[in-house]
């Protein structure tokens, strides 16, 4: 995993903007990172109180307006909602297990898993998508160093639907060119509205 532990993390951050489909940022392939800089770790904790607070599983760098090979993820933290003495609504986070990837390369994809992805680019919408279910990934962490990591259900499926964002592409493009165009209306009719 990345140096980005529990002890670094603290659910401190900026809320970034989530572009949202079909915002031209998704569309493009992003460049690699080349410099692991104070900037780049800003950009990842901001990314990760957003992605906490949205909430989120993953945050690829494309949707917030950053068209670089980076992604977060915690497929395992706990998310509480609970009232405050004055009535306000407060949330208690715990269980993190936070994951930076940076220029990710799949080097093995095999088998297959259906899981019903959503995403915060494309809110509201869930939709059964087809992946390989089991992954081996190599990346690099945040300070350049290469990672590798074999994964396989959830965290699979997560892998690659971060990555995806990382080559353009948003779920929906995954499904049949029917369910694909019904889903995109609806879900654009609803924007509008």
């Amino acid at each position: 995993m990345s140096e980005f532990t529990k002890e670094h993390y603290k659910l401190e951050g900026e809320k970034l903007t989530v572009f949202t489909y079909p915002a031209p940022v998704l569309k493009q392939v992003a460049k690699p990172v080349v410099e692991f800089n104070e900037e780049l770790n800003k950009l990842v904790k901001d990314m990760f109180f957003t992605m906490y607070h949205a909430p989120g599983i993953g945050l690829a760098a494309p949707q917030v307006g950053k068209s670089i090979r980076l992604f977060v993820m915690d497929i395992d933290f706990d998310r509480e909602k609970t009232l405050n003495s004055d009535g306000h609504t407060e949330w208690s986070f715990s269980n993190f297990n936070p994951m930076v990837i940076i220029n990710p390369v799949f080097k093995q994809k095999d088998g297959e898993i259906l899981y019903e992805e959503g995403c915060l680019s494309v809110p509201g919408v869930y939709e059964d998508v087809k992946r390989a279910n089991h992954v081996v990934l190599e990346y690099q962490d945040l300070n350049g160093d290469k990672q590798s990591l074999e994964a396989e259900g959830t965290l699979a499926v997560c892998l690659q639907h971060e990555n995806d964002h990382l080559d353009g592409i948003v779920f929906l493009e995954r499904l049949s060119l029917l369910k694909r165009q019904f889903l995109t209306k609806k879900f654009l009719k609803a924007k509008k509205g």
